[in-house]
């Protein structure tokens, strides 16, 4: 080889080197920055649960977080202001991570968190700040709810209960006072979700003391107290109660009865608020997460209660029942045969459907959730004025499991025939598999395992409902019947929740096209009305998240074909926890294209 050859190769090593080096150097700075972003990233996230956490004390205590249950929330204008500057900070900070450098499921969780800010900051352009009490929630609830789902593990954990109820005068006055202010700018709510809080608050406070929920939570005690101890904070906790709780309970009934609710508003739509069409248009965006219109869900609506109105009919027909669509609702709403005798016996048809699902569920899941859950009674002191049911989520930190609450109250109004669905709904493979599966998410921050978005989580509820059919339930017409009854339920409300708070719909109105479509009792449809009048908007994720998950069901079949698997669809909806549906079907698109 000559020495010109030579040089030449060695040029050529030399460059070669040189480029490898500056790859080298060039890879490694991105991982740097990758790595950069994504500390930032998650920095964020830990900044918001904790900012969330400390704000939100009762919250805390429902998902676990340490540390805050001796406090409660602040309701008063000032922390409401720097609630909303923390806001606007966290986003500030979000925008300045660069999305491109980080990792895929690390771009959909910015996004996510992203959304989630963006929504709060529009929404406090309006007063929802004032409206702090209702039928549905307030301190009169909040108060007993919170302390009867507190941990009872250690003398720690009554210790705090002890330290919330004597903070409790404190929450308690803050709210009159922002009340106060709400009134003197005419922001209220309506006064008709107002009539059966006082009531509401002299079932908290109850002549004997012995019988108040504020007392009753201070049960159960560890076995590793003394009974000196136990006899102590029983002692404690009724002097606090008798002599500071009681009097501040009294000072909101006095101010609600003789100030508030004499004065609030009459009006029961949201758009005769300043600004109240908009407020309404943005609440509708929040629960749906989708741009539909209140116009376009309005009709939506229209078209599914034709839809259901069609299929039950042909369920009356094929039962036999010889009599109009009316006469077969009033004799579902009226027959003994439909009700049970008590409250124990509704709970245990509950409790057995429960279990008769529960082996269904391999056929249509893979994962299903760790945590375990039960079926249990609505409080009384609020029974009166709740829907028919709800859902709870567990925490595995506090050892403590999901709970169906199911209402007891006035059992005529409780048919056995809505009996599968509501279970379906609230527990599995409705509520308790969606939301537990989420917070089990692995290697998930706690911010983004409890991001909610109700048109995924009610509408999944709601989807759920439909997969009875399924899972071998229905079979009789009372039951296919009432399904039924659910869903157009759901129908409705996008009907009378725009009618409402958009079109000028009167209450009365609102119940009647309710009472003309269901089989619902008079008694639960009256609720349901003013649960949409305390909460414009949010009936409405039900039906639209139902409608989406069904839709991405239809075309995941179609593109697979043969090779569609239910098992592996429901488990793709799951894997990332609620989505905006929006960002959902996003995702089943992507993952039907791989």
């Amino acid at each position: 080889m000559d020495n010109q050859s030579m040089t030449t190769r060695l040029k050529i090593k030399q460059n070669i080197g040189f480029m490898i080096f500056f790859a080298t150097l060039f890879i490694s700075g991105c991982s740097i920055d990758k790595q950069s972003e994504s500390s930032k990233l998650q920095a964020l996230y830990d900044d918001i649960w904790d900012h969330q956490m400390i704000t939100f004390p009762t919250y805390a205590t429902y998902v676990g977080y340490p540390g805050q249950n001796h406090r409660w929330s602040d309701p008063s204008l000032d922390a409401k202001k720097a609630y909303e500057a923390s806001r606007t900070s966290f986003l500030e900070r979000l925008i300045d991570i660069k999305s491109g450098d980080l990792p895929e499921d690390q771009r959909l969780g910015l996004k996510l968190v992203q959304k989630s800010l963006s929504t709060q900051i529009q929404g406090f352009k309006f007063p929802e700040k004032f409206i702090l009490i209702h039928q549905r929630s307030g301190v009169q609830q909040d108060i007993p709810d919170i302390l009867s789902v507190m941990s009872k593990n250690s003398k720690s954990d009554f210790d705090d209960r002890l330290m919330r109820l004597k903070n409790a005068p404190e929450y308690i006055a803050k709210t009159i006072d922002v009340l106060r202010v709400g009134l003197e700018q005419g922001i209220t709510p309506p006064k008709i979700t107002l009539r059966d809080v006082p009531q509401q608050i002299m079932n908290t406070i109850p002549s004997d003391i012995n019988v108040s929920p504020l007392l009753t939570s201070f049960n159960n005690f560890p076995t590793n107290m003394t009974v000196e101890e136990i006899d102590q904070i029983k002692e404690d906790a009724k002097i606090i109660i008798e002599m500071q709780v009681y009097p501040a309970f009294q000072d909101l009934y006095d101010f609600l009865v003789e100030e508030y609710i004499p004065n609030a508003n009459e009006s029961i739509a949201l758009s005769d608020n300043q600004n109240g069409r908009e407020w309404y248009r943005h609440r509708a965006r929040q629960f749906t997460t989708t741009d539909l219109s209140p116009e376009e869900i309005h009709e939506l609506g229209l078209k599914e209660v034709a839809r259901i109105k069609n299929e039950m009919d042909n369920v009356i027909t094929n039962s036999g029942f010889n009599g109009t669509f009316n006469e077969f609702t009033h004799f579902l709403r009226t027959d003994p045969q439909f009700y049970a005798k008590t409250a124990e016996e509704l709970l245990a048809g509950y409790r057995d459907i429960a279990k008769r699902a529960d082996p269904e569920l391999p056929k249509l899941f893979g994962k299903l959730p760790r945590m375990p859950y039960g079926v249990i009674e609505i409080p009384s002191y609020a029974a009166k004025s709740q829907t028919t049911a709800f859902y709870r989520g567990g925490s595995e930190k506090d050892g403590r499991a999901g709970y169906f609450y199911a209402n007891t109250y006035a059992l005529n109004t409780r048919p056995k025939w809505e009996m599968e669905a509501l279970t379906l709904h609230e527990a599995m493979p409705g509520h308790h598999l969606q939301i537990s599966l989420a917070k089990e998410l692995p290697e998930t921050h706690p911010l983004l395992q409890n991001l909610s978005y109700t048109g995924f989580v009610e509408g999944w509820g709601l989807y759920a409902e439909s997969l009875g059919t399924e899972m071998g339930f229905y079979k009789d017409p009372y039951s296919k019947f009432g399904q039924l009854t659910y869903e157009m339920w759901r129908a409705v409300r996008l009907v009378v929740d725009t009618g409402m708070h958009y079109f000028g719909w009167s209450r009365e109105k609102s119940i009647n096209y309710f009472a003309s479509n269901t089989a619902k009792s008079l008694h639960d449809i009256e609720v349901e009305i003013d649960r949409y009048i305390s909460w414009p908007g949010q009936a409405l994720a039900y039906k639209i998240g139902e409608l989406k998950f069904k839709e991405l069901r239809r075309r995941s079949k179609q593109h697979f074909g043969d090779k569609f698997n239910i098992r592996d669809f429901h488990d793709e909806l799951h894997k990332r926890g609620a989505l905006p549906l929006d960002i959902l079907e996003d995702q089943i698109n992507d993952w039907m294209s791989q």
